[in-house]
Parts: structure tokens; sequence; C-alpha cells
């Protein structure tokens, strides 16, 4: 029997990918499914919940994206947040309609029933609304069960069916008790069990691996991060010496970071190492290349490249292994959503025809989070679990346009003062990523008091949970400053220095 799963349908909501964290926060699996998914393929999966999510549109717009109805009819318990709600009003009968005035933000709610989805929740909560629409007339046998001062219908239910719908958004942090009335969806209402932790991943992941290799040999590639890391030391657990890994500079790294990362897997984790010094070819290839997506595309590919050239030298490989994670799966638009691409990640992809390489992917639905809790699990060193993220495509995208030596040395060096500074101050565990920008922009500065025409460098520190969304750090200036001073007065060529400080979204954390 497969584990038990809390469907996510997307719409195409912004807190979408966020339903899916807090129900695995529950330690329950969720899933992010597309909309169009069938009621049979939901009941293939185990689902013993699903969840409408919210979105753009309005269930009366003629091209509003609306999910097969039977699945209201599966007797499974069925969860509408926002659009979510409007959606099962208007699918069963009811009507929904414009609010002349709308709720956006912090917002007040009053609890009518505390039997199930509000069970150990007080009778006023704030909750986070944001929404014109709201359901007007409730289809038959449904009741209110919470309300707010413009909206009626904040909370209904149709017990009898197992049908319940929110208008506010309880998997934001704002919503007060948010997470309990996830957890009341989850576990009272669906029936689910607490069983998704770090041992029973590790588990399921090492018999999945088992199962799809058999006795083949798996080629693992690894960059030091801890996903990658992770991922090879999942595929030992499974295939033992079978197991080859593989570490490609690509020219594109950080500071010292082919050292580092030489020592951490091979001296203390032990792992079967072969290192392979592409920098040449991969530069080469990129010589002339601006456009973001086309620079992704070529280092993806090259990657791929090297590993089948690497392992002909080495023996006979059928099997790949990425840590590719469940974002980059997302931000790659690969779950099928009415969410856009937002960029092409190197390891999704997929592999080019001529390959012969079958993707092992044991992370790719799973959040940062999660993968660094397994990795603690497996006992991988706090420097692995607790590094930055660092793009596959490495500095090629964090230099807008063209890479060129200039950029790329300037940029490598602004990165190393940047992790050094955080460091030194005791912020870089509590930043998600912290790093410098080079583009082709100039700018005048005086340097010995000769006027000189150098580069402008953007620094980069983010918080975030899982990369998903994520803000500026709001940090001292005098730890800017100290950026500032270090990156003009130590690196070549650059005369300018600027924070960005856009969130994501509407950003993303790298630039290209």
């Amino acid at each position: 029997m497969p584990r038990e799963l809390i469907a996510v349908l997307d719409f195409g909501g912004q807190y979408s990918h966020l339903i899916t964290r807090r129900i695995r926060e529950c330690e329950v699996y969720s899933e992010l499914l597309p909309y169009t998914i069938s009621p049979d393929e939901l009941l293939k999966l185990n689902a013993k919940g699903i969840v409408l999510s919210g979105g753009p549109a309005s269930v009366y717009d003629e091209h509003a994206p609306k999910c097969d109805p039977k699945i209201l009819q599966l007797g499974v318990p069925v969860l509408g947040i926002c659009y979510g709600l409007q959606l099962m009003v208007e699918m069963l009968g009811g009507k929904v309609k414009a609010t002349k005035r709308h709720e956006y933000g912090k917002t007040p709610l009053e609890i009518k029933d505390h039997s199930d989805l509000f069970k150990e929740i007080g009778n006023k909560i704030v909750s986070w609304m944001s929404h014109g629409d709201f359901a007007e007339t409730l289809p038959q046998s449904f009741e209110t069960i919470a309300s707010s001062e413009n909206c009626a219908t904040a909370a209904i239910r149709d017990a009898s069916r197992h049908l319940y719908g929110v208008q506010f958004h309880p998997e934001v942090a704002h919503t007060q008790n948010g997470i309990q009335i996830i957890r009341n969806f989850v576990t009272r209402i669906s029936g689910c069990s607490p069983a998704w932790n770090p041992q029973s991943i590790i588990e399921t992941a090492v018999q999945q691996i088992r199962s799809e290799v058999g006795e083949g040999r798996v080629l693992s590639a690894v960059s030091g991060g801890v996903d990658s890391t992770t991922t090879a030391v999942l595929v030992q657990k499974a295939v033992g010496q079978r197991l080859q890994c593989i570490f490609v500079n690509h020219g594109l790294l950080r500071k010292h970071e082919a050292e580092t990362v030489l020592k951490a897997l091979k001296d203390d984790l032990r792992l079967n190492l072969h290192y392979v010094d592409a920098s040449k070819r991969f530069l080469e290839r990129l010589k002339g290349v601006i456009d973001p997506e086309e620079k992704r595309r070529i280092i993806g590919e090259e990657f791929i490249r090297v590993f089948d050239e690497e392992s002909k030298k080495l023996g006979t490989f059928r099997w790949l292994a990425q840590g590719t994670l469940y974002p980059d799966v997302i931000e790659s638009a690969g779950t099928g959503s009415p969410a856009s691409r937002i960029k092409t990640h190197h390891n999704v992809g997929g592999i080019p025809a001529w390959s012969e390489f079958k993707i092992i992917e044991p992370l790719k639905f799973l959040y940062k989070d999660e993968v660094r809790r397994i990795a603690k699990e497996l006992g991988l060193p706090e420097s692995i679990v607790g590094t930055h993220p660092f793009p596959g495509p490495g500095l090629g995208v964090r230099i807008i346009g063209e890479v060129t030596d200039g950029k790329l040395r300037i940029c490598r060096e602004a990165s190393a003062i940047v992790e050094d500074v955080m460091e030194r101050r005791g912020l870089y565990d509590e930043m998600w990523q912290t790093f410098a920008i080079v583009g082709d922009d100039m700018a005048v500065g005086v340097v010995g008091d000769q006027r000189e025409l150098g580069h402008i460098v953007t620094v980069r520190l983010v918080k975030s949970l899982d990369g998903m969304t994520a803000d500026w750090a709001r940090v001292t200036e005098d730890v800017l400053e100290e950026i500032s001073n270090r990156i003009t007065g130590e690196v070549e060529g650059v005369t300018w220095v600027s924070y960005a400080v856009t969130s994501k979204p509407p950003s993303t954390i790298e630039p290209c």
C-alpha cells in the first residue's frame, strides 16, 4: 500500500507550495499536483485528503481553472482554500459573486463551531485574507462555521460529505493557529497518521533506489552541497560499492571551493570520488552567451556530456543520481500547474536524447529544510548541512551577461568577502544565501586620487525557509559598510557596491 497522501491541487495561487509545506510540518506527506488530475489518479495515489488551493482567477470567469467535479464525490475529505472554497461552492450549486468590500491582510475571524476544523482553537483569531469574491449562497447541506466583518461565509462545512472551505489562508504565518487548522483537517478529518519524518523518508528512499536500480551501477553527481551529498549518501546506503561519485569543476565555483569539496567528500565522508577539472571547456562554451536561460541550458548539457565521457572511463553506468529538490521542479514548471516557468534548473531540464543515462532523484519531492533534517539523521557534518544553497550553474548565474574572466574574478572574490563578513559577525547561519552579483554596468570612482571606471557589484543577502519565497535581510549599516569597504578596497576593478532590497516575489533570489 502506498503511503498516505494529502493532495494539494494547484490552481496557481501564490501560497500553493506553502500549503504542501505546512501539511508536511504535521508529519504527513503532501504533494502539489495539477488541478487537472483525475479522480482515479488521486485514488491510486492513496489520497486520504484533498486540498483545493487558492488562485488568481474568479470562478465565474469564462476560462477559470476547474477540477473534475467527481473529485468532490470520492468520499475523501476536501478542504477548499480561498479560490478553492469558491470553486467548491460553484460546482455544488451555490453562488459566488464579487464583494463590494475586498478583504486583504489581517482580518479578525469569529469561529462559530469547534467540533472538527477549528477544534482546540479559540472563539476569535486573526486570519490572513486575500479575496475579492465571496460565497453569497451556499450549496444545499452546507453551513457556516466562521465569519468575518465583511464575509459571512469565511469558513463553511458539509460534515456529512466531509467537505470544508475557508476564505482565508491558514497556511501563512499571519493566520493565528493556522497550522492547527491544517493539522485538524489532516489528522482529525482525513485520519492521516503522523509518519512523515526523516527516518521514514530515508527508509523509503533507500528501498525505492534499490528497487529502481537493481544490480546496476550508479554515477552520482556531487558538488559538496547538502542536496547532492545527501543524495550520494542515500544511494550509497542502497547500493554500496556500486556507487561512483563524480565532482566536476566547471570553472564557475566559489573561491577555494574545489579544494574544500574534495576534502569533505573524499577524506571526511570517504565517498568513492572521481574529480574532473572541466573548467576550460565550460567557459569556452559560454563565450558570447548573454541570455540566462541559454547559459543554464549550456551548463546543464555540458554536465551530462562530461558525465557521459567520464563514466566510460570508469566502467558501465546506467544510472545518474542528482540532488534535484521540489522547488527546482516547481520553478521549472514541472508540476503541470497553471504557474509559469520561472527559470530552468540545470538538473530539471531532462536528459538529452543522445545520452543513455537514466535519472535517479531521491530528493525531488523534498524541500531544503527536509533535506537538512535527513542529512543530520544520516550523520553528515554541519559544514555540509548548514552550507548556503549554491546553484548548479555556479557563478554563471550570478554574472549578468557574458561570463568573462574579469567578471568571474570579481564575482568570486566579492562573494568570498561577503561570506567572510557574515561568518565573522555570526550572521551566516541566519541567512538563506549571501553572495555578490556583477554585470556590465560601470560607474566612476576615485582610486588613489585618480578617476577610475569600474564595475558595480550588487550584494544579495536573503532570508528564507525553502527558497520558494524570500525576503532581503535587514542587516545593520556597519555590516554593509564593511562589505562595501572591503570589496572596493580588495577587489580590483570595482568602484561601486549596491545592496539588493527586492524580495521574492517579485524577484528571484539568483539574478539569472
